[in-house]
């Protein structure tokens, strides 16, 4: 007895391929129009020039440069200034940032906090505020005209100026740590909810305390969500734009290219598109290859 094998249709083979690509499509279609497409698009605008033809009344014309462009912006010297500034802002203020907001995760998951709704939306109402706003109205903190702090801190025989040049970077991170720790926060604080319940009991069991079952058990367990808020914070940090652009007008001590990103946007408001650019690619080189590093470094030390 022979049997047969019925050739599925080709209409249904297709439908399979391409059913995995619509639920794809959701995501894909503005990654590729609003990530790949403006990148590819930067890129080529880095690798040409606008020449002027004829004298200056002459018209223009688009010409390839190579990457001129790029070894015009490395040689700039704001170009190793800005990175050394923002790799220092990212060494001391992302773990502190981080910190914080672990501190607060664990102590919304541990069995005798109280009130944990109304405290998840305090924390997380700074991320809510628009960022120019918060700049703004920590730039009033700051301001020793008016700040209330700063008086404060004179009644003690404190004098210190929070926009002057050696404490400016650190105001800065003040206001991106108070905005983006409760952000932080609520990543950490969902993947404790994912923490099975017998782990705290067992280790209650043996004998450990609170902050035993959470350095212990629960930290470690939630590893990926903090590496994650890590490479999350690594790529803000060196797109830090909002918050020294509101306070490069009231304070000398922001210049305008005082950050990578701040200086990408300052050349091409000076008509420097290309070499803008080129500044903002190796921009998105760089956090691409230090967030790989950190995901290979955290890795590593996880296996």
């Amino acid at each position: 007895m022979t049997t047969t094998r019925t050739p599925v249709a080709a209409p249904a083979r297709r439908h399979r391929t391409l059913a995995p690509f619509a639920f794809l499509a959701p995501f894909l279609i503005p990654f590729v129009l609003f990530t790949l497409v403006p990148v590819g698009y930067a890129f080529w605008q880095s690798l040409h020039r606008t020449e002027r033809r004829g004298g200056t009344f002459g018209r223009t014309e688009t010409v390839f440069a190579g990457f001129q462009q790029y070894a015009d912006v490395v040689s700039e010297p704001f170009f190793a200034d800005s990175l050394l500034r923002v790799a220092l802002f990212a060494l001391v203020q992302i773990p502190v940032m981080l910190t914080v907001a672990l501190t607060l995760a664990l102590l919304l998951d541990s069995a005798v906090a109280r009130l944990k709704r109304f405290f998840r939306l305090v924390y997380f109402v700074p991320y809510g505020i628009p960022g120019v706003v918060a700049a703004l109205m920590w730039a009033f903190l700051y301001d020793p005209r008016l700040s209330p702090v700063v008086d404060l801190l004179r009644t003690v025989n404190v004098d210190v100026d929070l926009l002057g040049p050696d404490a400016i970077l650190w105001s800065i991170g003040n206001v991106v740590t108070w905005t983006y720790t409760g952000y932080n926060m609520l990543i950490m604080y969902a993947a404790l909810q994912a923490v099975p319940a017998d782990l705290g009991e067992a280790a209650r069991v043996d004998g450990a305390g609170p902050w035993t079952t959470a350095l212990r058990i629960k930290v470690p367990v939630i590893r990926p969500a903090i590496v994650l808020t890590g490479v999350f914070s690594l790529i803000g940090t060196f797109q830090l734009f909002t918050e020294p652009q509101v306070f490069r007008a009231i304070s000398t001590s922001v210049t305008s290219t005082y950050t990578p990103n701040l200086a990408a946007y300052s050349l091409a408001a000076g008509d420097r598109y290309s070499e803008a650019a080129a500044l903002s690619v190796l921009l998105a080189v760089a956090t691409f290859v230090l967030s790989f590093l950190f995901l290979r470094l955290t890795a590593r030390r996880q296996g």
